[in-house]
Parts: structure tokens; C-alpha cells; sequence
């Protein structure tokens, strides 16, 4: 009987450990993913409809000294304003550097109404600046300071935009420089990458030009449709719309808009764009070359993630659930806080 009442009480013992320690484990999480930053949902009515988004202020009071502000410009995709969470941490960091971050819903997404599919580069860098006319009505932002952070597809927007607002700065993540280049690139890599040999990539090449011949004569979704090889899978007449829309960009020229300080940031395993041609057409064309500073880093995706993560659901899922501002790829964010340290300097 003594020893029945025993064990008894271990499993009892054992159910109150494992439940303190799911409580602690629940606990740190919800500690992780507490920043240090005050956010509010906002909306910034347009004659193309509604956008809606979150705008992040550092928690502290900065009593009468304004704040910059860091306009997100989003790459390619369904994304909302948080990017599934994982704009936050920057957000905290940029909080803490005296930055307020603005960053809105695309088009059909969260509030935002209408369909970013619909958009050409060029609506995009309307609503960048209508997002910037906003921003310069909040009376804690300085208008002087307020510049843009952009990823990917954002890398035609911004040189675009920066052709017609006064940005005080720029960071670009992983930017191209011609559309059907990068596509092209893109294949390549990530055909050698999954192991596929010369002969296999150079007949899916062979076959995305029969494409993008079809895109140069405007031809229909219906004539695109007509190349799809059995097993292939279309893209959606929406996307066929608005891939015939942006195809033809090229941010060569754009380039040349600068005149305010720009932090280009690449990662070395990067399948999705050719990173040596981006480096090289940035630093040929923008000048002084000293507004540009360049990072590139090692074992390091697209999006910045460590190349040890990358594509990897759930080893970036244990990533953000327990180290949210270790997401990124080391020093990231470090780079990120150093080039505006710098532009700080200059106001």
C-alpha cells in the first residue's frame, strides 16, 4: 500500500514538473515576444481607396524632440504590414535609434482595399508617397528625417521614389536590378541548387524566353497558357496581369536619383538575385559614391535569414518563438543601426 501511495505521488510530482515547466517555457515566449515599442493600427485614405496599416513610436517619451521615420516598402508577395511579425524586431530597434516605422497592408490584404496585383511599379511608388504625406502630418515625425526601408521588389520602387521625394536615406535588402534578368537568375540558381543538371536548366531557360516572348508582344493570358508543359503549374491570370505590367523594370537609370545616403544589404547565398550585378550597377551608378555603403553577408538568403534556417519551417519557427531578434541573419540589424547612426549625424 506504501508503495502504491509512492508512486502515486511521483507521477503527481512528475505532472506539477512538466506543467512548471510548460508554464516557464509559456512564459519566456510571451517575454520574447513583448518589444519595447508602442504600435497603433492606422488608415491613410486615398482616391485609390483605403490602406491600412501599423505605425510603431518608441514607448518613451522623447518629450518635444521629433522623431525620423522609416517608410517599409515590401517585396513581392501576399504581405501584410507586419510580414507575419517578422518587421518587429527592426521595429524595436529602430524604436530604440529614435525612429518611428510606418509599414501598410498591401492592396486586398488585412485593410487595405483593393489588389496589389493590379499594381504597376509605378502605383506603388504613388502609394509610397502618399504614405510619406501622411507620415509628414503626424506632428511628432521630422519631415527632414523621414527615409524607407525596401526588400527584393522594392529595389524598383524606391530609386523611383527617391526621383520624387526627398528621402533623408535609403536601406535596400536584396534589390534587382532587371526584372527578366533576375528571373532568369533565379531559375539558374535555384535549378543547380536542387541539383538539376546543365541540359535540364538550359531547356527550362529555353522555355521561360518562349514566355517572356509572349509578355513582350502583350500577348493574353489564354496564349500563355498555351505554353504550359503538362505538370506545370500556371500562374493565375492575376498574376499573368501583373507580371505583364512590371516585367519590362529596370532600376538601372533610377539609380541615379540618390542624392541622400543609401545602406545596400546582401546576402551571400542568395539564389533569388545575382548579387555581384546589383553591387557592381549601384556603385557605378550613384553618385558622389559616397552616399552608398554596401554589406554583404555571409551564409545569408535573400531575406536575410541565416542560410542554416532559410526554407526550413520549422527551424525558423523555433527561431522566433524563442529568439524573435535573432531571426535575422548576424549583424543585420547592427549595419542597419550603424548607417543611421551616421545619417543621424548629418541633421
Amino acid at each position: 500500500m506504501k508503495e502504491s501511495k509512492l508512486k502515486h505521488k511521483n507521477i503527481w510530482i512528475s505532472l506539477l514538473v512538466i506543467i512548471v515547466l510548460f508554464a516557464g517555457t509559456g512564459a519566456y515566449i510571451v517575454a520574447q515576444q513583448d518589444y519595447n515599442m508602442a504600435s497603433e493600427s492606422v488608415e491613410i485614405h486615398t482616391p485609390q481607396g483605403k490602406l491600412t496599416g501599423i505605425f510603431t513610436l518608441p514607448k518613451k517619451d522623447t518629450g518635444e524632440e521629433k522623431l525620423g521615420l522609416v517608410l517599409f516598402i515590401h517585396g513581392d508577395g501576399t504581405i501584410d504590414a507586419t510580414h507575419n511579425e517578422g518587421y518587429k524586431p527592426l521595429w524595436e530597434r529602430l524604436a530604440s535609434l529614435g525612429y518611428a516605422s510606418l509599414s501598410l497592408d498591401k492592396r486586398g490584404i488585412g485593410g487595405s482595399e483593393g489588389n496589389w496585383l493590379d499594381q504597376s511599379i509605378d502605383d506603388r511608388v504613388v502609394e509610397a508617397q502618399q504614405a510619406i504625406a501622411w507620415a509628414k502630418q503626424q506632428p511628432m515625425i521630422d519631415a527632414s528625417r523621414i527615409g524607407v526601408w525596401g526588400a527584393s521588389q522594392a529595389g524598383w520602387v524606391i530609386p523611383k521614389l527617391a526621383g520624387k521625394e526627398q528621402l533623408a536615406f535609403s536601406i535596400l535588402v536584396s534589390p534587382a536590378i532587371n526584372w527578366l534578368k533576375q528571373g532568369e537568375y533565379n531559375t539558374r540558381s535555384q535549378m543547380a541548387k536542387d541539383g538539376h543538371t546543365q541540359q535540364e536548366i538550359e531547356a527550362q531557360v529555353k522555355h521561360d524566353n518562349q514566355i517572356k516572348d509572349i509578355l513582350k508582344v502583350y500577348g493574353s493570358y489564354e496564349e500563355y497558357i498555351k505554353f504550359i508543359r503538362k505538370g506545370e503549374e500556371p500562374m493565375s491570370r492575376e498574376r499573368w496581369s501583373f507580371v505583364s505590367k512590371n516585367y519590362s523594370s529596370d532600376a538601372t537609370e533610377s539609380l541615379r536619383h540618390f542624392k541622400s545616403p543609401v545602406l545596400l544589404l546582401l546576402g551571400e547565398d542568395d539564389v533569388n538575385v545575382d548579387i555581384q550585378d546589383t553591387e557592381r550597377t549601384y556603385r557605378k551608378e550613384i553618385h558622389p559614391s559616397y552616399l552608398l555603403d554596401v554589406k554583404t553577408f555571409q551564409n545569408t538568403e535573400h531575406s536575410m535569414l541565416p542560410t542554416s534556417i532559410a526554407g526550413s519551417e520549422w527551424k525558423m519557427g523555433l527561431r522566433f518563438l524563442f529568439t524573435p531578434r535573432n531571426i535575422t541573419t548576424e549583424g543585420y540589424m547592427d549595419a542597419i543601426e550603424a548607417f543611421l547612426t551616421k545619417v543621424g549625424a548629418r541633421f
